[in-house]
């Protein structure tokens, strides 16, 4: 059950490329917006990749939970960055469940199961013993939130991050 309250909490840092800045939705969290050309989510979604081999490692651990992965997904207009959970690695792609519905690509829908490609790879995090490893999209989007939200969001996670 707490699987699912982080997840869905997480879900709350789900990114489309558009203009605005926070989109509230009836029953579904929150998507921030954040620009395409925004640096540091740009720097993020690198140091995510650059650092793969960490969540690789956690995604072998059975005593880690929370195991996600960040994926962009795009039709011709529109980009969204979505959370999978139930990640598995298997004959070098990696599958898992999309964790949110989309808002504007889609071909996909809430529960779908997807195959990735590491192209495509925006985030990844994994909680151990309550502190976050990795999630950088979501450190980028916890220090734009105000100190209000941010203890907010702080206090609903239950998670440490530093």
């Amino acid at each position: 059950m707490k699987t699912k309250i982080i997840m869905a909490l997480l879900a709350l840092c789900f990114i489309s490329c558009k203009n605005s800045n926070k989109l509230e939705r009836e029953n579904q969290p929150a998507i921030y917006d954040v620009e395409g050309s925004d640096k540091e989510m740009n720097t993020a979604i690198e140091n995510a990749n650059q650092t793969l081999a960490d969540f690789n490692t956690a995604l072998l651990n059975p005593e880690i939970e929370v195991k996600s992965l960040k994926v962009k997904f795009q039709n011709e207009t529109d980009a969204e960055h979505i959370w999978l959970s139930n990640v598995e690695f298997k004959n070098g792609q990696y599958i898992g469940v999309l964790d949110n519905e989309p808002e504007y690509v889609k071909d996909y829908k809430l529960g779908d199961t997807v195959t990735v490609e590491n192209k495509n790879i925006s985030d990844w995090m994994y909680i151990e013993n309550g502190k976050l490893f990795g999630g950088y999209t979501i450190r980028v989007l916890r220090n734009r939130m105000s100190e209000s939200e941010r203890k907010q969001f702080d206090a609903e996670s239950g998670m440490e991050i530093e």
